[in-house]
């Protein structure tokens, strides 16, 4: 009886050391992959000013009618956030409340910008909380940074500048607006361009 107790430790514990030396295998193969597959990041239209360009600025009016300087110098903001979107694209509504939360956890003034019909936005706003953001209402702002397609986002320094910009759907890519400016790198295309480059 105590042989069988001993044997079955013995087994037990080989199993246990088994397990353990699979287990970093598979860590080191997952690192291996994080470092070959490309960050889903926010993927960059053409038109508008580049990543890297100073704004200039633009006068726009909130939804109430306010009048707002988007662009330009804002010392007070070290990093800012434009949101374009729309009530009636079904992307924006979904990305809506990641953005907000990103922005909190970021610390990222953050700002919607839309062109659309008042009536529908300020249901959207009502829908989504966002009487505490600021929220521009007119084509002016999207033309300045020439946004095609929706939901598209724009983040600026306290200078103005351009540090990057995308079409957003994820918090992913929201986040991957952050890592492009902390890492150097201008768009994702910039960043899978150089792995292509590093290979070849």
């Amino acid at each position: 009886m105590m042989t069988s107790l001993i044997l079955s430790q013995i087994l037990s514990w080989i199993v246990i050391l088994g397990l353990g030396v699979a287990l970093l295998a598979v860590a080191r193969q997952v690192g291996v992959l994080h470092i070959r597959v490309a960050p889903a990041g926010a993927l960059t239209t053409s038109g508008g000013p580049a990543v890297g360009d100073a704004t200039v600025k633009v006068d726009a009016r909130l939804l109430d009618g306010a009048p707002v300087t988007i662009g330009g110098h804002a010392h007070d903001v070290p990093l800012r956030l434009l949101m374009f979107v729309s009530a009636q694209c079904p992307l924006c509504k979904s990305i809506i409340p990641m953005a907000k939360s990103f922005a909190r956890d970021e610390r990222v003034a953050l700002s919607f910008v839309g062109d659309d019909d008042a009536a529908a936005q300020r249901a959207m706003i009502a829908q989504h909380g966002l009487e505490a953001y600021p929220f521009v209402n007119g084509p002016e702002v999207g033309q300045a940074f020439g946004v095609a397609k929706l939901p598209y986002a724009v983040l600026l320094d306290a200078e103005g500048t351009i540090l990057s910009k995308g079409l957003v759907n994820s918090r992913e890519h929201l986040e991957s607006l952050v890592v492009a400016h902390e890492m150097g790198i201008k768009t994702v295309q910039d960043y899978i361009g150089s792995l292509k480059a590093q290979a070849a």
